[in-house]
């Protein structure tokens, strides 16, 4: 095993568990540090959004990557939660299936919303945390820059994506409007000053909302993000007052604990004059206390929530998904090639040290045997010499190559080995 994978998303790990496991960047960044004393030798990248909390491992020769049950503990260490409660949640795969599962992810066909483009960052973020944090290799590093590659002819080569529909645009078109038909004379409050946050505040704008706040703990953050898309910067120890003040609120902080307390809420209702308010808890873990969601006049969204209208766009594109899935499998063939023809380098730097070590003997003792040769004719006998070990050695390294294609040469490097008494 050279690859290996543990993770669960959205339809495995339930909303509660997954809000635990959930990884914030500081944190992931803590685990990957973690990862590497305790499993020296070996790479990881962590992918943690809102839907999923996947490890990807890799290694070779003495430092395979650990087992599955090793990572689901190590995961489990890193939030502090019983490993019992995620070993049936979380599956394991290895190899070929491990780079599978990550081009499909990247390409969006494992998202909530069918073809989501926010992943593609999603997957570019985690690996570059891994390069920062001194976890990824070789091994990670091209099956990741594949896998952005496999994402990008996808999204070129089919219709999946065409339409971008994301987590927010879902959730404006679908579930705020499903309570208010117009947004133009709302008060909308957006809690967080992310990506989310940015996309969220950009569909609502184009759905005609004008009047928005925005808040973040990082003042500059906020009015950044309020500056640039035409919203503006409130001050975060005001949430309570803003709160009141609402029509819809959309939060997609990345708090580590509800940023709207049932209590806080209880406080801003006596002041909202029974007005109606949607909330777009689009945070993992949640923002909103949930036992927000039943009071008067509340409509309550969680990201699980999106669930329905998500499956809804799954099926509209359903009928993009065999192209995809087409260009998945050529690319995780042609990755697996690639890997398998990796082990096939220690033979060929043999086969070739050992041509070349027995060419230049041979042309010491030729060129003993005829001293009046000049320099000018010694270049072009040795040259002579590499064009025919070149070409004597160029069916075996051919016949590895093709026989890479369809899996670890396995055969062929034994019988390489013993025809050419090579050493392991």
């Amino acid at each position: 095993m050279t690859l290996a994978f543990v993770g669960g998303t959205h339809r495995t790990v339930p909303l509660a568990l997954r809000e635990r496991l959930a990884f914030s960047a500081e944190q992931a960044a803590e685990a990957l540090q973690r990862f590497r004393v305790r499993f020296p030798g070996r790479e990881v990248v962590l992918l943690s959004t809102c839907n999923r909390v996947e490890l990807y491992a890799a290694g070779e020769s003495s430092a395979m990557p650990p087992p599955t049950e090793q990572l689901v503990s190590f995961l489990a260490e890193c939030r502090g939660i019983d490993a019992g409660l995620l070993a049936p949640v979380l599956s394991g795969e290895s190899d070929e299936a491990v780079v599978r599962h990550l081009f499909s992810v990247a390409s969006g066909l494992d998202s909530m919303v069918l073809g989501e483009p926010q992943i593609v960052a999603q997957v570019k973020q985690a690996w570059a945390l891994a390069q920062a944090s001194d976890t990824a290799g070789p091994l990670t590093g091209e099956m990741f820059q594949a896998a952005l590659r496999t994402a990008k002819r996808v999204a070129s080569e089919t219709a999946l994506g065409r339409e971008r529909l994301s987590i927010p645009s879902v959730a404006v078109a679908d579930f705020a409007r499903g309570v208010f038909e117009r947004f133009d004379d709302k008060r909308v409050l957006l809690i967080g000053a992310g990506k989310m946050a940015h996309e969220t505040l950009r569909y609502l704008r184009e759905a005609g909302a004008r009047d928005i706040v925005v808040l973040n703990r990082t003042a500059e953050r906020a009015g950044k993000l309020a500056a640039r898309l035409g919203g503006r910067p409130g001050t975060f120890a005001d949430l309570a007052v803003e709160l009141a003040a609402a029509d819809l609120v959309v939060s997609t902080t990345g708090a580590s604990a509800p940023v709207v307390s049932l209590e806080m809420f209880v406080a801003a209702e006596g002041r909202r004059g029974g007005r109606p308010l949607v909330v777009l808890d689009l945070a993992v873990p949640r923002d909103f206390d949930p036992r927000i969601g039943p009071r008067p006049g509340v409509w309550l969204y969680s990201i699980d929530d999106l669930a329905a209208a998500c499956e809804a766009n799954r099926k509209s594109r359903q009928r993009e998904m065999p192209a995809a899935v087409t260009i998945i499998d050529e690319e995780t063939r042609r990755f697996m090639g690639d890997l398998h023809h990796r082990s096939t380098a220690p033979v060929i730097e043999q086969l070739r040290a050992g041509w070349t070590e027995t060419g230049a003997a041979e042309l010491d003792r030729l060129f003993r045997r005829l001293p009046t040769l000049d320099a000018a004719a010694q270049g072009e006998i040795r040259q002579a010499f590499e064009r025919y070990a070149a070409k004597m050695l160029h069916p075996p390294l051919t016949s590895l190559r093709n026989e890479s294609r369809a899996g670890p040469p396995h055969g062929l490097l034994d019988a390489l080995r013993r025809l050419f008494d090579l050493k392991e």
